[in-house]
């Protein structure tokens, strides 16, 4: 006996989705969003992966220092709100 299976309409896929736990749908999102990806991006994201090598290994050396989070977001409020 042959069997077809239909194809599930994106709102099912979607319900699906958002049953899965929270780690599984950031792995399906990073999946999803690396199948859009594009030649350039793939060279891009090599770019970055080694600017963030960089970046830490000169605060790992002491070159440049760290900002707690609610003082990089209160700066970015001052400069944004008139």
């Amino acid at each position: 006996m042959i069997t077809f299976r239909t194809m599930k309409t994106l709102e099912e896929v979607e319900l699906d989705a958002l049953g899965l736990p929270a780690a599984s749908r950031v792995l399906l999102a990073d999946q999803l969003l690396e199948s859009l990806d594009q030649p350039d991006q793939k060279r891009l994201a090599t770019l970055w992966a080694a600017e963030i090598d960089q970046r830490l290994s000169r605060f790992e050396r002491g070159e440049t220092k760290s900002i707690p989070g609610a003082e990089v977001f209160r700066r970015i409020r001052a400069r944004v709100r008139p």
